[in-house]
């Protein structure tokens, strides 16, 4: 069962001031499962990572540009948060666009903490039980969204979990509801 992922590849979208354990935990996860994973920026070469938004984490090499990036090419979606990495993804359309077009395919997204400022952006939450950090979830509630306080939500495609202290569930839902994604995309 340690290579369930085998052959399915995941789009992790960040920013500057991505939360480190949030990309790194989930990321070792999948990997862990056997997929592969590609980071999309809105800018090349690293983004800078935070440890609870205010103390530098070192940074995460940029695999590819979101620009550049085709919602065909992956199997599945994660959104990790930090307070200023969803800020910056929102306020860009080429990260607001993929992951709009990325929901429109159906395949699964996780969201964690902060991370769900960008499905907000997107228009995507409507009718979905979603849950966030605490001062998202106002935003989430305005943007249509059924807003619980539980360590981990799946509701359809949409996994989501509240911060850092959900990690341990965050971690293998996300491997579980990404296994569900129909084949590996081909490349």
């Amino acid at each position: 069962m340690a290579q369930e992922l085998h052959g399915k590849k995941i789009a992790i979208l960040a920013a500057d001031g991505v939360e480190r354990v949030e990309l790194e935990q989930p990321q070792g996860a999948l990997h862990g499962a056997g997929a592969t994973t590609e980071l999309l920026s809105i800018h090349s070469g690293e983004i800078q990572a935070r440890q609870f938004d205010l103390v530098s984490a070192g940074t995460f090499p940029v695999d590819k540009q979101v620009q550049d990036a085709s919602v065909d090419d992956y199997d599945a979606l994660l959104l990790p948060g930090g307070t200023v990495n969803p800020d910056q993804l929102r306020t860009n359309s080429d990260a607001v666009d993929f992951v709009k077009a990325f929901v429109a395919t159906g395949k699964p997204v996780a969201s964690i903490c902060h991370g769900p400022w960008t499905l907000v952006e997107a228009d995507v939450v409507r009718g979905h039980r979603l849950t966030s950090w605490p001062s998202v979830r106002t935003d989430l509630r305005n943007a249509g969204a059924e807003v619980v306080d539980q360590e981990v939500v799946v509701d359809g495609q949409f996994t989501t979990s509240r911060g850092p202290q959900d990690l341990p569930a965050f971690c293998p839902a996300i491997v579980e509801q990404f296994a569900k994604a129909p084949q590996p995309v081909s490349g």
